[in-house]
């Protein structure tokens, strides 16, 4: 079954109340968290695939100007001997879960026809009923690597912001240019679809891969959504991580200086927060006596 660019490739599960958790490599996926996150939830979940994006109209293959630029648009190619291996291609695939009620993305975020793109996620989750859309990220901050990455998070109707605060991410506040995932977020009402975004806070230091902030993401998620994820492959990539990062940054004295600053300020905004929602607690208590007293 084929409708437009999306592409029908299994059986879709008729969920109720779904769930679908979206990954786009590029913008929002530094350290891997956005792709490596929603990749272990497929592997862990044997999430099967059911559907995929076709990517011709979606993406500039051949961009003009410098080759070291047009080289980072066109797609790799593998040949040996003489002979073609393999040309990769954007992939944007669908699995899901129906037992966890579940649909998981992940995609490469298109550089065309924005509208498009988010028709056919939207005509998936139609046809899945998919009634909530969480999209996962990161971005580089201030956030020292000693320290565990700080989640904010963004929503498309304000009465989503308490399920924020219960899971303890951060309302974002942000002016700038936008993801993909805004835009469908921006959507969202329209379609009769709830929307999350959850990005955590990277080292701007740090390049590669970065287990800590995936394992942080992945447990938020999977407490949000009931799902049972083992973290453990995860805080051993992260005890050698960040053993690998401190080693790399005792050679760097001028690093390491701003990185003991990037401490500091991390842990005086801990305390702040940790104030502010002591004194919420207490607001909350006196505002329950009330009702309590009332009634």
């Amino acid at each position: 079954m084929s409708t437009g660019a999306l592409r029908i490739t299994g059986k879709l599960p008729r969920l109720t109340g779904g769930r679908m958790v979206l990954a786009f490599s590029g913008w929002m996926d530094g350290g891997d968290v956005s792709t490596g996150t929603v990749r272990l939830l497929v592997r862990q979940l044997q999430a099967a695939e059911i559907a995929r994006i076709e990517p011709g109209d979606f993406y500039i293959f051949n961009f003009p100007g410098a080759m070291e630029v047009a080289a980072l648009f066109r797609p790799e190619s593998n040949h040996d001997g003489g002979l073609i291996q393999s040309l990769d291609m954007p992939e944007n695939v669908f699995f899901a879960n129906e037992k966890e009620n579940l649909i998981l993305f992940v995609g490469r975020e298109p550089n065309l026809q924005w509208p498009s793109f988010g028709d056919c996620v939207f005509e998936l989750a139609q046809a899945t009923g998919v009634t909530q859309i969480t999209f996962v990220g990161s971005f580089a901050g201030g956030v020292p690597h000693t320290r565990e990455p700080r989640l904010y998070g963004t929503v498309s109707d304000e009465s989503l912001l308490p399920t924020l605060q219960r899971f303890g991410v951060r309302p974002s506040s942000y002016h700038g240019p936008a993801s993909f995932s805004t835009y469908l977020m921006s959507r969202a009402p329209r379609q009769g679809v709830q929307m999350f975004s959850f990005a955590a806070e990277i080292p701007g230091y740090v390049e590669g891969t970065n287990p800590p902030s995936i394992a942080a993401i992945t447990k938020r998620l999977a407490v949000m959504l009931g799902l049972q994820v083992s973290l453990a492959e995860l805080r051993d990539a992260s005890d050698e991580w960040e053993t690998r990062i401190t080693a790399a940054v005792a050679k760097d004295p001028e690093l390491e200086a701003q990185i003991k600053k990037l401490e500091e300020r991390y842990d005086d905004d801990l305390i702040g927060k940790s104030t502010a929602d002591e004194d919420d607690d207490d607001g909350d208590d006196e505002e329950d006596d009330d009702e309590d007293e009332e009634a």
